[in-house]
């Protein structure tokens, strides 16, 4: 196929339309657009530039600046010249130095000429674009019957001027006049010439203009300006004026000026996986002595080009040196690439398992599809998880593409909703384009997006993902998604950023980011008024084009498809060329766009301008960004892009930052990806470290991208301990031989058990990228704190990113393992107490682990029936207030408790109150029995003191701590050591003291009988007879006691500050008591609301504000009848 571009010139009538075209490749379509966001015109409409003519506009062009606002932009073009058209001339110059920093390479601007005509009058509106084709652009400034059309053309040397019935002036910019053809030019007086070739030298540089219609008459001006020279007739022809750069070069444009372009036709041709294209100037004069300059790009495809010698003419631009070639014909050969959806080889058989597993792992997990809140993170995403349903289907798992296709489906139709507003596509119709709506009036939206930035980054993400969804589902493509079909919402997308049609289209512009002299996309679009164009990623440039090529594949658009093709041809040559640097490179080679070494040892270039070129990045400067933003995303049409050189010379380069544990993985992860196409079994090892791997990249991709790389050596690309071990197994730590124990109670894993049947066993899963670690006791997986001071704990209902392990197999052994946690990337190692702590930065400090068959688990036996407890030290038995305290010196005083298997541990409950004991998960209050259900806090286990069979160790469920006894008796969850911990025993239990039935209660000290007093009915020990005494009837284990008198129950106040009462109707909690026997028939009463003791006060009053057992009352209880 052929396709032809041509430009149509009228001089002095405005045309209704620029484009003249003869194209064999037609539009893909023709249809007007009908996007959710309907169409609207952005806040950045072209200027007075495009008056007289419609939309569709470029809008990356290199000379798009004339036409943005505010239509004063210098723009680099035409090459050599950087230029901007103003309202009162056009400005143009070449730049005179070039620059290094050490990170840029840059020639800064510098317009040294104007040119324009005496009659204009210097308005904006009298100047505009007559004509423009795939390179060149003229632009007319017009007054009456006067016009100088500029002829801009990339490639010439000299800058073309057509004159009608005008006065041309000339204006020196940066210096004046000193010199016409060798005579002086004395301050204060005028020169004049007549010639058809004027030398003129000012303070900076030098210019020769050659006049085509023959001798004119130029003059120095003749009020003294020392910068101006003009005509002082009115003329019609051609003037063309261009730098000689160093005398030598003289003679080259002396020969060479008579013939000029006024546009060029851009055709291509194809025959099988090649492609020609050809440049065809449209000249005036003889064809053959158009001298046009070359760029290394364009000097590597010549076909039989006729060149001059380097010598006899040359301009050092950005790209590098411009070099002369004759013909008004350039063919350029380019092989074109024959790979689509898959990589041209199946994965090597040593990773089909890893591969597999990944997929089952993240296809597992896409669950549905997220609502997209922008164009270019969204795009990302759904081509990243359309890559699963190609791998999956090319390893035999078509099983899993059904999944992926579903997700994509609908995540593809939030595109196409009107009903879903948070971003939304809109047709602009300023320029012509499909715009990020909420982008139309802001440029922070979507990187510019609205002001036509980054399209191609954008659309092709989405065009590869719906060509997944069309591969796998053909009536897709046709069904009707309420705006028409899926199929037309493409073709919008694709006839947005590669339109092949130069006229056929009415509502875009060819290719729109394409620049095809300069070989390359620019990313940037009419935003700051369209000065300098800039790309930063070349590879979603190619990315782009590559969503065209694999959606032309499933439309079966062949001619579509090759157009693709040569796209990416020539993308991938510019990325090779200008993005690639290659540090062994020759200094004075032809061909080398960067002479400077200190350049070239950079590596790669982060952004290319048409102005200068570094290793930055507008949003960050790490040198694996810089890399991996020329890398991504990993597709197989890069496999032609990743050139052995320079990502050899990459790893080299960032290899400061890849063992960088805070340098994201994300990055590191695609220059492994490059690194595969050279070396795929280091590769292959070097991803083993990962943990993530971009949005715009998966676990899966990351596999199979090096899996299918080249291979000569035939040696196994996966090791066979890839992906890590799988099963399940038991941890035993080498160096000491303690087996890894973890429980409910105590879910963090310690080193620390010498008994084989106390080790845990663990499920070992695979995961994207790494091993996941599961306790089969408590079936959690286990997590790994960041900071690195917490142990590994088996923690989380499911995996995320600290639920992730490495598992690396010790160098000469077969099962001995050092584990790296993917939530820090350091190495585990023990702590004195045996902890698996994730803190070691090496493998030197890291602890080494074999991986054994699981023992038959011992099954916790702790203590069940009911016991008291005593602590061994001191031989105090355990009393309840409700707190615990080792405070009790007879059994009578002491509490049974009921100890039972719960929650695969003990708890311990109370038989005074019935209630749960519980431990305060800071270890800051004592045990205390006040849960009427027992969970998680309510749990303890029983540990065998030094291998006794009668003494234990208490650990709380809560927070893992051993119980001690304080200073105060208090039991303390508050020790995380076995030597710190009390020691306890069980005893037979304390039998209950509590009475049942009715009683006298005399106060053993006064004699005198307790009676209920006053309007309160206060107790108060008072009286010496039974006579005059109350009876009290005691029920139950939890102690309620009634007045027999009132038939009310003793309340007990909470602060213990007024005197026991009989005053509540039915009793509750402050209406409960306890009753201890102190002696042979002597008793103390504990209220259980506020855990303290009855003491009768001087007055006779009962109070419950006895802290101790010795600071309270003891009381006889009489038998009434």
């Amino acid at each position: 196929m052929r396709a032809q571009l041509r430009h149509m010139l009228s001089a002095l009538i405005p045309p209704l339309l620029a484009w003249h075209a003869s194209a064999i490749l037609g539009p893909i379509g023709t249809g007007q657009p009908s996007l959710p966001g309907g169409r609207l015109a952005n806040d950045q409409p072209p200027g007075t530039f495009f008056q007289g003519l419609k939309p569709p506009f470029p809008t990356g062009d290199w000379w798009v600046g004339y036409a943005a606002l505010n239509q004063d932009a210098i723009v680099g073009g035409p090459f050599p010249y950087q230029s901007r058209c103003l309202a009162n001339g056009v400005q143009f110059g070449i730049s005179a130095n070039r620059e290094f920093d050490g990170t840029s390479i840059r020639q800064p601007s510098n317009i040294e000429w104007s040119a324009s005509f005496v009659e204009h009058n210097g308005a904006a509106a009298n100047h505009k674009a007559v004509d423009w084709d795939a390179q060149t652009v003229t632009v007319q400034y017009f007054a009456a019957a006067a016009a100088m059309n500029s002829f801009m053309v990339p490639g010439s040397a000299y800058m073309t001027f057509n004159y009608t019935t005008a006065t041309p002036t000339f204006t020196s910019l940066n210096g004046r006049i000193t010199a016409i053809n060798a005579k002086t030019v004395p301050g204060g007086s005028a020169v004049c010439e007549s010639a058809i070739r004027f030398k003129i030298v000012t303070t900076s540089s030098t210019y020769i203009i050659y006049s085509l219609r023959g001798a004119i008459t130029l003059c120095t001006d003749r009020s003294a300006n020392p910068t101006l020279l003009q005509c002082y007739q009115r003329i019609s022809g051609v003037l063309r004026m261009a730098k000689l750069p160093a005398a030598s070069h003289e003679k080259t444009l002396d020969t060479y000026y008579a013939t000029y372009a006024t546009g060029m036709n851009l055709d291509y041709s194809f025959s099988g996986n090649s492609a020609t294209l050809q440049f065809k100037w449209e000249t005036v004069g003889e064809a053959s002595k158009l001298m046009h300059l070359t760029w290394p790009h364009h000097r590597k495809a010549l076909v039989s080009p006729n060149y001059l010698p380097t010598s006899s003419l040359s301009y050092l631009t950005t790209k590098g040196y411009m070099y002369p070639a004759l013909g008004a014909t350039w063919n350029m050969a380019y092989s074109l690439p024959t790979i689509d959806f898959n990589a041209p080889r199946a994965p090597d058989a040593s990773c089909k398992v890893s591969i597999i597993a990944a997929l089952e792992y993240e296809v597992g997990k896409l669950g549905a599809a997220p609502r997209p809140g922008d164009f270019y993170f969204w795009g990302g995403a759904i081509a990243a998880a359309s890559r699963l349903a190609l791998i999956a289907d090319q390893v035999g798992r078509s099983d899993l593409v059904s999944t992926v296709v579903t997700y994509l489906t609908q995540s593809l139709g939030y595109w196409t909703s009107r009903s879903y507003t948070a971003v939304q596509a809109a047709y602009e119709t300023a320029w012509g384009g499909v715009i990020n709506k909420a982008g139309a009036n802001n440029f922070w939206v979507d990187f510019g997006n609205g002001y036509y930035n980054d399209h191609h980054f954008h659309y092709g993400y989405f065009l590869s993902a719906a060509a997944v969804v069309a591969k796998f589902n053909s009536s897709w493509l046709s069904a009707s998604n309420g705006l028409g079909t899926n199929n037309n919402f493409l073709q919008w997308l694709v006839r947005d950023i590669a339109n092949p049609s130069v006229s056929g289209d009415p509502y875009f512009p060819l290719t729109r980011h394409r620049d095809w002299f300069a070989g390359h996309s620019w990313a940037s679009g009419i935003a700051n008024g369209a000065a300098g164009r800039d790309q930063e990623s070349v590879s979603e440039a190619v990315n782009g084009y590559y969503g065209v090529l694999l959606y032309a594949t499933v439309t079966n658009n062949g001619n579509l498809k090759n157009y693709a093709r040569l796209l990416l041809a020539t993308e991938q040559q510019a990325a090779q060329v200008y993005w690639h640097l290659y540090p062994s490179a020759g200094s004075t080679a032809r061909d080398n766009p960067y002479p400077e070494a200190a350049v070239r040892n950079l590596v790669t270039m982060g952004n290319v301008m048409d102005w200068q070129a570094g290793a930055w990045l507008f949003w960050g400067g790490q040198r694996s960004q810089i890399a991996a933003i020329q890398i991504l995303p990993v597709t197989p049409i890069n496999e032609y892009m990743y050139d052995s050189a320079w990502v050899k010379n990459v790893l080299s380069y960032v290899s400061s930052e890849l063992d960088n544990p805070d340098v994201d993985d994300a990055w590191k992860a695609v220059i492994y990806q490059a690194y595969g196409n050279t070396d795929p079994r280091k590769a292959m090892e070097l991803s083993a470290s990962l943990s993530s791997w971009g949005s715009g990249n998966s676990y899966s991709n990351q596999l199979y991208f090096i899996a299918t790389r080249p291979n000569p050596s035939g040696a196994a690309i996966c090791s066979s301990t890839q992906g890590g071990p799988t099963g399940t197994w038991a941890l035993q730590e080498v160096s000491s031989g303690k087996y890894v124990t973890s429980s409910s109670s105590r879910p963090d894993l310690y080193a620390d058990s010498t008994k084989a049947g106390s080790a845990v066993a663990f499920t070992f899963g695979s995961a994207a990228g790494g091993s996941t670690i599961r306790s089969n006791a408590t079936s959690q997986y286990v997590t790994a704190d960041i900071t690195g001071n917490y142990p590994l704990s088996a923690a989380r209902d499911s995996p995320s990113t600290w639920e992730l392990f490495s598992l690396q197999l010790k160098s000469g052994t077969s099962d001995q393992y050092t584990i790296v946690a993917r939530s820090n990337k350091k190495y585990v190692a023990l702590n004195s107490a045996g902890a698996l702590l994730p803190s070691a930065t090496s493998v030197g400090a890291a602890a080494v682990f074999r991986l054994i068959t699981p023992p038959a688990p011992e099954v916790y036996k702790g203590p069940k029936g009911t016991y008291g407890l005593q602590e061994v030290a001191t031989g105090k038995l355990v009393s309840l207030r409700p707190d615990l305290y080792a405070d009790a010196t007879s059994s009578a005083l002491a509490v049974p408790w009921t100890f039972a298997d719960g929650l695969g541990a003990t708890t311990i409950r109370s038989n005074k109150t019935g209630q749960f004991v519980t431990a305060d998960i800071s270890g800051n209050n004592p045990l205390s029995a006040v849960r009427g259900v027992a969970q998680g806090w309510e749990v303890f286990t029983f540990e065998s003191k030094d291998g006794t069979t009668d003494h234990y160790l208490i650990v709380a469920g809560s927070n893992k701590n051993y119980v001690m006894v304080n200073a105060q008796g208090a039991l303390m969850p508050s020790v995380d050591s076995a030597s710190s911990a009390s020691a306890f025993r069980l005893v037979a239990p304390p039998q209950p003291a509590n009475p049942t039935g009715r009683y006298y209660v005399q106060d053993a000290a006064t004699q005198r009988y307790v009676q209920t007093s006053g309007s309160l009915s206060q107790l108060v020990a008072g009286t010496t007879t039974q006579a005059t005494a109350t009876v009290f009837t005691f029920t139950g284990s939890s102690l309620s006691i009634q007045s027999a008198t009132n038939k009310q129950f003793l309340t007990a106040d909470l602060n213990g500050g007024s005197p026991i009462s009989a005053a509540r109707a039915v009793a509750s909690g402050w209406e409960q008591f306890w009753v201890d026997q102190k002696s042979k028939d002597a008793f103390v009463i504990l209220a259980l609301n506020n855990n303290k003791f009855f003491s009768t006060s001087a007055s006779g009053a009962l109070y419950n504000n006895a802290t101790t057992v010795a600071a309270a009352s003891t009381y006889r209880f009489v038998k009434a009848s």
